[in-house]
């Protein structure tokens, strides 16, 4: 039997132990897409307690402690952080196979350096141990991301920010790590939201431009991709139901703005062909701008209307949406290649039965002006475990070229959650190495060790030349 979680976790032949620890443990970490807070970055903040850290916003725990039938008083509601923290010990055992098992104990073990499984009966100790570490100078945000090897980090940032804190940290010659934003323009996008046209408004006074007409609204974003662009950003997000391709005239799509504008309601065709009109501009002002552009799609949100109402978004009440036709995804894609203005692009969805028609779309678009122009995201949200990662890494290298991926990145709003670097990278060496053990590749030291420390780190270096 091995032991719990030992140096050795997940690396269950002498190959992957080798490409582990020689190769992909030493690289650096670039953390391309997340959710952090740049002011916490700006102001160094400090942390009183482990909920603070763990529980603040991770949806992917509420989720957990409410399928062990947790009061929501105890997940989001008014308890002590003390209780908070009870309530999720006591419901992390019950979690055995789910990656949220193997993240926390990682987090206690390089964090905090302790290596007792956490339980109902280790919590307190747990919470004294944490919280004794946490008081100290060398845990403050900028130590936490200094000590886990990260030397860039790109938060998620609407058109409208000020990006006042990223400025913040560029001009703070005291502190190493990039910090960059990345562009999510989905308020922008999503004409059918009850607050669009608010958002418009915002837009319009932030960007100097009177936007009364679709191409009004593309100045005025051109306005702020260019400010983004000064500030050294590089790359955008969207999040989308799926990547629609519903093309319309121009006369159309500025019909279909000036009826939501008047505080109409638009069809959902007239839905598809405005985000279709909005991804074609946007996705050609990449281009022009050199960024790379991410595509997060295969979501339903907000399915428990009850919870939403009380709590709001991105409150782990989202589900995979198994609608997604990968035939529209390739035509907005040859869209923008018509007029040779597809930027890098990479593709993530939600739903694992995507994988292989991800890895088809891929080879269509691939071309000499970068390696890998085109990319499968690493697996994401609730792919992002054993299973998932081990089968998107499986059907990329089935389909495409796995030694070009970009690898993993934490889509988190935590600070401890560098440790999902570690994770993958264990996950990744050992599925190269059973490969290499079964004599289904060479043990070709110098060949696999380009492939992992690629995949680890250098990749992505390449895919983004901005971040050196």
């Amino acid at each position: 039997m091995k032991a719990f979680m030992d140096q050795d976790f997940l690396l269950s032949n002498d190959t992957a132990k080798k490409l582990y620890h020689d190769f992909a443990a030493k690289m650096p970490i670039i953390d391309y897409h997340c959710h952090i807070n740049p002011k916490e970055i700006a102001l160094d903040r400090k942390f009183d307690n482990i909920t603070q850290v763990w529980l603040g916003g991770d949806h992917y725990k509420w989720r957990q402690m409410r399928s062990n039938g947790v009061d929501e008083y105890y997940i989001t509601g008014g308890a002590s952080d003390r209780e908070k923290f009870q309530k999720w010990a006591e419901t992390l055992p019950k979690a055995i196979g789910n990656p949220l098992y193997h993240w926390s104990h990682l987090e206690l073990q390089r964090y905090f350096d302790f290596h007792k499984p956490l339980n109902g009966d280790t919590a307190e100790e747990a919470w004294q141990v944490c919280n004794a570490k946490l008081a100290q100078a060398d845990m403050s945000v900028r130590n936490l991301i200094r000590r886990s090897n990260v030397t860039v980090i790109c938060t998620t940032d609407d058109p409208i920010d000020t990006l006042e804190w990223h400025d913040a940290i560029a001009n703070d010659d005291t502190f190493e790590v990039k910090v960059l934003p990345a562009w999510r323009p989905d308020k922008a996008m999503n004409i059918e939201k009850p607050d669009f046209t608010d958002y418009i408004a915002k837009l319009a006074d932030v960007s100097g431009v009177s936007i009364a007409s679709f191409e009004d609204l593309k100045k005025a974003l051109r306005v702020r991709l260019d400010y983004f662009a000064s500030k050294g950003c590089c790359v955008s997000d969207h999040a989308l139901n799926y990547v629609m391709y519903a093309p319309a005239s121009a006369e159309e799509i500025e019909a279909i703005f000036a009826k939501r504008l008047a505080g109409g309601a638009v069809t959902e065709q007239e839905e598809l062909q405005f985000k279709t009109a909005f991804m074609l501009f946007v996705g050609k002002e990449y281009h022009r701008l050199d960024w790379a552009m991410q595509l997060h799609y295969g979501c339903k949100r907000d399915n428990n209307s009850l919870m939403y109402n009380k709590l709001g978004p991105d409150t782990g009440f989202d589900c995979i949406n198994n609608y997604a036709p990968s035939s529209q995804m390739a035509d907005f894609l040859n869209a923008l290649i018509e007029t040779d203005e597809l930027p890098r692009t990479i593709l993530y969805s939600l739903n694992p039965y995507d994988n292989a028609a991800i890895g088809t779309i891929l080879g269509c678009f691939q071309d000499s002006s970068a390696i890998g122009k085109i990319q499968q995201g690493s697996a994401w949200w609730f792919n992002d475990h054993k299973t998932g990662m081990i089968d998107q890494m499986t059907s990329l290298a089935n389909l495409g070229l796995l030694g070009n991926f970009i690898g993993m990145l934490t889509d988190s709003r935590s600070f401890l959650s560098y440790t999902r670097h570690e994770y993958f990278r264990r996950i990744m060496c050992n599925l190269i190495g059973e490969w290499v053990e079964n004599g289904e590749y060479p043990y070709d030291e110098k060949i696999l060790k380009e492939i992992v420390e690629g995949i680890s780190y250098k990749n992505t270096l390449r895919y983004f030349p901005q971040f050196s």
